[in-house]
């Protein structure tokens, strides 16, 4: 893409048309991710062994902490770099992708190390027993300790090619990945292929993290001169201005997402009291869940470069007009989806596993979990709001809200009046009232900032 057609995209391409342009991608790139992210709970489920399919669902904390480096560099990159390319100050906006590329790759790599080095007070945190211990080790074994590092990178060098505006590009690097996925884990998993069982798709997650980062490589070198995201380690370096912007931004979201691994970890360790079918069944209800919340999260991250470039350049009034837009495309959908979801519940949770106990358990999970879509993308597209300008001070009011305020006592005070049961309506409750939080501070943006002119900098 030539920079007139990315001052095009960002500054007068229609509404409509420039949102669909770096959303589209991102959500089509959301939904092969979903695809991507069931497959392994889908094939394992295919063994018709709940502890295999209950080894993922436990992993599944330890991989949510991927993105808490994801969205440091991932997000407080990419949010810096669009703001940058709003000034036109293009030597920032290269100093800081190669910033965020290299402090990615480095948390990667002492991740897994530290994952292998305590993996035995690991597994017993995450909620593995006796039961479930070796096929949980067997799957974070190729997800974590070896896989920690592309996965990672994977993800974070898809935020900086989208910051651009180069969100197809970003879209297919990350789908090379879950598409292959898809392709390995019957191989790796099933009898009729290696028989590895959770292990397997663990072995499938990590080659296909490992192509995605190939395909980036590849891309930015084909598009040398013609893109301001450097790799460059002589462009890696530790300026107050850079590292102040990306960590006021990332740290935010790498709380938040630290925090969803604590109320992962405690919503696991209270599902596991109840055995291998009650926590195969929560993990596939929270598979199906992810649906829609991954298109949430692709639809607001897909519209952040476009909201960031447009309020450093001062254009308020589009800002203000593309956040609109974004709302009145995401409510009528979401309210669509929470209700196919509670009709067909039974329907969804025994398309992976035909279990008579796994799909009582998962039917009433997921119509407990479904009842928050609604809420849920309201938040997601407000924090996606907060990070395109800078305003971490919000994302982060928001994280702590989510989880520490509401969402974990509600796990607490759930399963004490309704046990097992009671735990999935916790994140509905927390997401009501931070819809309503959302639109209070949204409304607050508007009249400071939507209709002013001049660029008043990231705060």
């Amino acid at each position: 893409m030539q920079q007139n057609d990315k001052t095009v995209l960002f500054e007068s391409a229609p509404i409509p048309s420039a949102v669909a342009k770096l959303s589209v991608p991102m959500i089509f790139s959301s939904l092969v991710m979903v695809l991507y992210n069931m497959a392994d709970t889908y094939f394992v489920g295919m063994l018709g062994n709940p502890v295999e399919n209950a080894a993922v669902s436990l992993a599944a904390p330890v991989l949510l902490a991927f993105n808490a480096v994801n969205n440091l560099f991932g997000v407080g990159t990419s949010s810096m770099m669009s703001r940058a390319l709003g000034r036109k100050d293009y030597e920032t906006v290269s100093r800081s992708s190669a910033f965020g590329f290299y402090c990615s790759l480095i948390c990667g790599l002492i991740f897994g190390a530290l994952c292998a080095l305590f993996h035995s007070p690991l597994l017993t945190l995450v909620g593995a027993d006796a039961t479930t211990r070796t096929a949980t080790e067997g799957y974070m074994f190729w997800t974590v300790y070896l896989g920690a590092a592309p996965a990672i990178l994977n993800v974070v060098m898809a935020y900086l090619v989208r910051s651009e505006g180069a969100s197809l590009h970003a879209s297919i690097g990350t789908m090379s990945g879950c598409l292959l996925n898809i392709i390995l884990d019957p191989i790796f998993i099933l009898p009729w292929g290696l028989n590895m069982g959770a292990a397997g798709a663990g072995l499938a997650t990590c080659l296909s993290n490992c192509v995605a980062c190939l395909y980036f490589f590849i891309l930015l070198y084909i598009k040398r001169g013609n893109t301001f995201v450097c790799i460059d380690p002589r462009k890696f370096c530790f300026r107050k201005n850079i590292v102040r912007e990306i960590c006021g931004v990332g740290i935010p979201a790498s709380i938040q997402n630290l925090l969803n691994v604590t109320g992962m970890t405690i919503l696991n360790n209270f599902t596991s009291v109840y055995g291998a079918d009650a926590v195969a069944a929560m993990g596939i209800a929270y598979k199906i869940y992810m649906v829609p919340m991954q298109v949430s999260m692709g639809f607001s991250q897909g519209i952040m470069p476009l909201v960031s470039y447009n309020f450093a350049s001062g254009n308020r009034k589009r800002m203000k007009s593309t956040i609109l837009f974004a709302i009145k495309i995401v409510i009528p959908i979401l309210l669509a989806v929470t209700v196919i979801y509670y009709i067909a519940a039974g329907g969804l949770i025994s398309l992976f596993m035909e279990n008579e106990a796994v799909v009582s358990y998962g039917t009433r999970f997921l119509r407990g979990f479904c009842l928050g879509i609604t809420f849920l993308g309201i938040d997601f597209l407000s924090v996606g709001v907060f990070q395109a300008l800078g305003f971490g001070k919000y994302a982060l009011a928001f994280a702590i809200m989510r989880k520490i305020v509401l969402e974990i006592p509600a796990l607490f005070i759930l399963n004490w009046l309704f046990p097992l049961y009671g735990l999935s309506y916790a994140q509905c409750i927390a997401e009501i009232v931070l819809s309503i939080c959302a639109f209070v501070i949204l409304r607050h943006i508007f009249q400071k900032y939507g209709d002013t002119a001049s660029y008043a900098g990231s705060r």
